[in-house]
């Protein structure tokens, strides 16, 4: 099947290249000229496994290319995915500025019949927005659909989670349309699920509103713990073998991050609002998440007394291990909040320093763990990375000015790191 994504963030990027690998010829676009020319030459734009190399295998093989031109890849394709970024706006409204842009820009092109399918996380009634905008601005009389197929990747395992999905949830008018998008997944062989375009749609925001609020839950259950003296790790195994709740997402932490729970959560307070629903559980998840870092400040500050001019060292920059994405990442607020009250910041990630320079150039990059503990007065975990499970704890402590360790992500074996000589503490473990 002939496919144009528009877009080449890590939605479009990764579905094109996907789409690519099971067969189909393919033809990416995005308006950001340098971004092409370096797709063109093979270099990434992001960091995701597996992803240069499935790029670089199918353009060699002729089945995936790139173009600035929205004009051809609409004429080249009988489907046209739009997947571009859908920012929120200051007061949790998603910005859909530039899928509105994009279908302004099909409606100029198309000549013959297209499917064209909202990628993007959008709101409940973007897809009649889209058919609505299509509809006035054609320049011909054709015939085209609107259909909702959202995305449920995951940075850092956006490959496995493309090609074996727990689902695919098509969103479309009928079921004719809908039979052009199972052929499209057909090679997959995964679960389907057909609905109308305005659940579809909500599916992806209370889907992502309820993991949001699972993280949420466990962190509050955590926060009583540390006081209560139970241990959080054997309450969340507790309750994840329990069928009905499940075991992820229930990892107690500094709270959740990236592109996505944030600007969805934000997104569906403010549906809910705009129906007149209370938003209240929502809003409740969202000041969860918001204390995560104060809360992890003011336990250091009990530690460290004051703060101005001793030095942290901080472990991990990235939202999530397996990407080198910064957007909303704990460790921009973290290491805001002690450059405030004074404090230097000595860094290290395996993948995200270079843009990390880019937003805090007054931070000191490391080029491992231990250069980064060197002289600090605390260390703190941010990302679990996996070398950051196994530290060597000793080395790490006689690094430090003094020996004062915070888990972010609970990846260390406190015993270990009591036994190593730290002033040791994590995420509702004693």
């Amino acid at each position: 099947m002939d496919v144009c994504v528009i877009g080449t963030g890590y939605v479009g990027l990764v579905t094109g290249a996907v789409f690519a690998d099971l067969g189909n010829d393919v033809i990416c676009i995005d308006k950001d000229r340098k971004k092409i020319e370096s797709l063109r030459r093979g270099v990434m734009p992001i960091y995701e496994p597996g992803l240069e190399e499935m790029v670089q295998h199918n353009c060699a093989d002729g089945r995936l290319r790139f173009s600035t031109s929205v004009r051809e890849g609409v004429q080249a394709s009988q489907v046209i995915f739009i997947a571009v970024g859908t920012p929120p706006k200051a007061n949790g409204e998603t910005d859909l500025g530039q899928v509105s842009t994009v279908a302004h820009e099909i409606a100029k092109t198309i000549d013959t019949y297209k499917i064209i399918v909202n990628k993007s996380t959008v709101p409940v009634g973007t897809g009649d927005l889209v058919r609505s905008i299509v509809e006035k601005n054609r320049r011909r009389t054709v015939d085209f659909d609107v259909v909702s197929n959202p995305e449920f990747l995951r940075e850092g395992s956006a490959i496995p989670d493309s090609l074996y999905p727990d689902r695919i949830v098509i969103g479309a008018p009928d079921r004719a349309v809908a039979l052009a998008l199972i052929e499209l997944y057909a090679p997959l062989e995964v679960p389907m699920l057909i609905t109308d375009v305005a659940s579809a749609e909500m599916i992806k925001y209370a889907s992502n509103a309820f993991l949001a609020n699972k993280i949420s839950f466990i962190n509050f259950v955590a926060n009583i713990c540390e006081k209560a003296g139970a241990n959080i790790d054997d309450v969340s195994k507790g309750m994840g073998y329990d069928k009905r709740i499940g075991r992820e997402f229930l990892q107690a932490g500094l709270g959740f991050g990236g592109s996505c729970f944030p600007k969805d959560v934000h997104s569906l307070v403010h549906v809910a609002h705009s129906h007149k629903e209370s938003p209240a559980l929502l809003e409740q998840v969202l000041k969860i998440n918001a204390d995560r870092v104060p809360r992890l400040i003011r336990r250091l500050r009990d530690r460290m007394g004051a703060l101005k001019g001793k030095t942290v060292a901080i472990l991990g920059l990235a939202f999530k291990p397996d990407t080198d994405d910064l957007r909303d990442a704990k460790s921009l607020e973290i290491i805001r909040a002690l450059q405030s009250k004074g404090v230097k910041i000595r860094a290290y990630d395996p993948i995200a320093m270079e843009h990390c320079k880019r937003l805090l150039p007054k931070a000191t990059y490391c080029k491992n763990a231990y250069e980064a503990a060197k002289g600090a007065h605390a260390a703190v975990i941010v990302t679990e990375w996996r070398e950051f499970k196994n530290l060597n704890l000793e080395r790490l402590h006689d690094a430090m000015k003094t020996p004062i360790l915070c888990d972010g992500r609970n990846v260390c074996d406190p015993r270990k790191a009591r036994h190593a000589g730290f002033d040791y503490f994590s995420i509702g473990r004693r």
